[in-house]
């Protein structure tokens, strides 16, 4: 009996080995990885330069704390502001981390800055959202998966349709810190907003003096195109929060980049991580900081965005798909409703017997939801790899005749 606990569902398959697009099973098997580790693998498996990074840092420095300050971390933080656009950095570890962080800092502005009173900050948050699984995270889901349970919830959230900008403003009163969304819904399907949702949205807060907190964990760093996907629409979040592909899939690490008079709120005692900022996710980091700011990876995820979609709006219009959405190397798609009880057939096989469809074919790829699967192809990928990898899409979504 496996001591692991059974707090995910993965796909029956065992990866042992892997390398830019592809992975190996302990038999030998390759597969296209479609998944890239819900965008940690922007830069593929084992991306040579970001390799090299970790191994020269092994050899010299890993962690030193907080308590003490390290070569790496102000060099790292100049770059990470400077690709951004932001005042200021502030490191921590995994993406939930960098969630709750923009959370603390968000309130302690209304307190020490706004002027809200004490305990009675609020903040405005997306329905079908997902930050991370904390308890506090969990405590504004709609998921009921990942919020039932886990009561007492954290109070100070109101929750509103995403992509309704006249609910988000309805919503905000005198006691609204900050409204926090994703620029696009990862783990509800690849959802894009309205267009004009997002320079809406920043005028509202502007207008009531609220944050705007981008949560780009899954969405920034050239998954859309774009190195954030606010860039889309032309729009700066006050707070945004960063990691998955921050680490280039090697470690982990994430950070909070915005106004330095919001994040400077947080005072020495105030908040902390021993491992947020440690040398060697920073070495790793400054590599990846190396590939994003040649643009190289933001165009290709555009370019190849462009077959990717091209390619689903193909099965949608055969009837194979029921809807696809989304943008750069990001995409999200439904599965026809089956007529009758599933019994396997493909071609009205839910999101997960899809998964395991492709799997057979050679194909990872992650359902959402049900009905929905999630594509998210390394931003290293060939276009002959991707074309490949959604012939076999199309083979195991075409009923067998």
């Amino acid at each position: 009996m496996s001591h692991l606990a059974h707090n995910y569902d993965p796909l029956p398959v065992e990866l042992a080995r892997a390398d830019g697009a592809w992975a190996w099973d302990a038999d030998g098997r390759r597969y296209l990885d479609l998944l890239a580790g819900y965008s940690a693998l922007n830069f593929g498996h084992r991306h040579p330069a970001l390799v090299a990074a970790a191994h020269r840092q092994l050899d010299t420095l890993t962690l030193t704390s907080r308590a003490f300050r390290h070569v790496l971390l102000e060099p790292w933080a100049d770059r990470l502001a400077a690709l951004t656009g932001a005042a200021m950095v502030l490191p921590m570890n995994t993406g939930a981390e960098a969630v709750e962080t923009a959370i603390k800092a968000a309130r302690k502005w209304g307190y020490d800055v706004k002027g809200v009173p004490d305990g009675e900050a609020t903040i405005v948050v997306g329905a079908g959202n997902f930050h991370g699984r904390t308890t506090t995270i969990v405590s504004f889901s709609t998921d009921d998966d990942a919020r039932r349970g886990f009561a007492p919830y954290t109070p100070g959230f109101r929750v509103v349709p995403y992509g309704d900008a006249a609910a988000v403003e309805a919503a905000i009163d005198e006691t609204t810190v900050a409204v926090l969304l994703e620029p696009i819904q990862g783990e509800q399907g690849v959802v894009v907003p309205p267009e004009g949702f997002w320079p809406r949205v920043r005028a509202v807060c502007d207008a009531h003096d609220v944050l705007l907190v981008a949560d780009e964990i899954q969405s920034g760093l050239g998954r859309t195109g774009t190195t954030l996907a606010l860039d889309l629409w032309g729009v700066r979040a006050d707070l945004t929060t960063l990691g998955k592909a921050l680490g280039g899939g090697i470690v982990p690490i994430s950070a909070v980049v915005g106004r330095a008079d919001v994040l400077g709120v947080l005072t020495p005692g105030t908040h902390g991580s021993t491992f947020g900022g440690n040398p060697l996710a920073c070495a790793v980091s400054l590599a990846v900081l190396d590939l994003l700011e040649t643009g190289e990876h933001q165009e290709r995820a555009k370019v190849l965005g462009e077959v990717l979609h091209g390619e689903l709006q193909g099965l949608v219009a055969d009837g194979l798909l029921a809807a696809s959405r989304g943008v750069g190397l990001w995409a999200g798609f439904d599965v026809p409703v089956a007529p009758e009880p599933d019994d396997g057939a493909p071609g009205g096989a839910p999101g997960r017997a899809l998964c395991e469809a492709l799997l057979a074919r050679g194909v990872l790829a992650k359902e959402a939801h049900g009905r929905t699967v999630r594509l998210a192809p390394p931003l290293v990928v060939e276009e002959e790899d991707l074309r490949w990898g959604l012939t076999q899409l199309r083979d195991a979504l075409t009923p067998p005749r």
